[in-house]
């Protein structure tokens, strides 16, 4: 009989996660835990260049060599401070993905920056563009910014609004990029699983990044998204771990989906740290793990400010959690039965 833990009833190879892991068919791997580069673009707070680049250099330190960026992030300062880390490094040694959708042009006289959450940023603006030639322009000044010839992995981004965009000139844009082999794999990012679900049904999609949608605290894409990239063999980049940082923290003002969280979800939240220190370990290294009990998730990509935090990422990652924690959860009410647990027995799932 095969070991389940390493058969094709586990496609991504053994628990706890480790190694790299393909996503789709497209050939393209990342490790389980990678970088998301938001905090680099200055969000809510402006983050001092040195300390960026460290946060960076602590990522390839420890092996978190997958960086997801993006335009939208700090209007194209996130891809600037990363192509400085990535300067004299090895292309085999990460992989990149940054999105399309937003292209950015310089500010015209007088014009006020839009900063969307993000501060003290480069004089440019976003304008939402789908068009062929709008995603060829973006992917080639991201390029520009992040000193590479190729990314690995291009995103839709947040087109929740802009559907019929999406199927007419979007999709087909990155599809031709993807047949001309300028980029390897192609899908979607945003935090809406429901969206994501139906154009991975219909659509020939590689991988999706799904923020705060999976999660200790979220179960919305296991209910839609999971069971379709299960089905067409896509696989799911998890983005919003910690839900906004009430799972990384549920402290009373503690955020959830970046507002104040509701009361309910507060109390829910400490309620699953109480049960998770009891088995001494710490609910951010329960949050990160939990989502790789389904076997289409492949990595999740976590947002930090200090080398230090990128650290503790790295070591929570790599925390033994014990399978009676998951078991205890059940039991008390605070996941569901039928959710998928990255248990370490028979039939483990990475």
């Amino acid at each position: 009989m095969p070991d389940p833990t390493t058969g094709p009833e586990a496609p991504h190879g053994p628990y706890p996660p480790r190694g790299p892991r393909e996503l789709g068919r497209s050939g393209v791997t990342v490790p389980p835990l990678g970088l998301g580069c938001a905090p680099l673009g200055n969000l809510y707070r402006a983050l001092p260049e040195e300390r960026a680049q460290d946060v960076l250099n602590a990522a390839f330190a420890t092996g978190a060599g997958y960086f997801d960026t993006a335009p939208h992030y700090g209007v194209g300062l996130s891809e600037e401070r990363l192509g400085r880390a990535l300067r004299g490094r090895e292309r085999s040694s990460y992989t990149v993905s940054t999105k399309v959708g937003r292209r950015l042009r310089p500010l015209a006289p007088g014009e006020e920056a839009d900063g969307e959450g993000f501060v003290d940023t480069p004089a440019r603006a976003r304008v939402r563009d789908f068009s062929r030639d709008g995603i060829r322009a973006t992917l080639e000044a991201s390029l520009e910014r992040l000193g590479v010839d190729s990314v690995d992995i291009v995103y839709l981004h947040d087109v929740e609004h802009h559907l019929r965009e999406v199927h007419e000139t979007g999709f087909p844009a990155l599809a031709e990029l993807r047949a001309e082999k300028a980029v390897r794999a192609i899908g979607f990012g945003m935090n809406h699983s429901d969206l994501l679900a139906g154009l991975v049904a219909d659509l020939d999609v590689d991988v999706v990044l799904c923020a705060g949608r999976w999660t200790l605290l979220e179960r919305t894409a296991h209910d839609d998204l999971l069971p379709v990239c299960a089905r067409r063999g896509t696989s799911v980049v998890v983005g919003g771990v910690y839900n906004s940082g009430l799972l990384a923290d549920p402290s009373p003002g503690a955020p959830y989906d970046y507002a104040p969280a509701p009361p309910a979800l507060l109390a829910r939240a400490r309620q699953l740290a109480v049960v998770c220190a009891e088995f001494d370990v710490p609910l951010k290294a329960a949050a990160l793990r939990f989502p790789f009990g389904h076997p289409a998730v492949a990595a999740a990509v976590v947002g930090a400010a200090t080398p230090g935090e990128v650290r503790e990422n790295a070591a929570l990652f790599a925390r033994d959690i014990p399978d009676e924690l998951w078991s205890a959860l059940v039991a008390r009410g605070l996941l569901d039965p039928d959710l998928p647990l990255p248990t370490s027995g028979p039939g483990a799932r990475p």
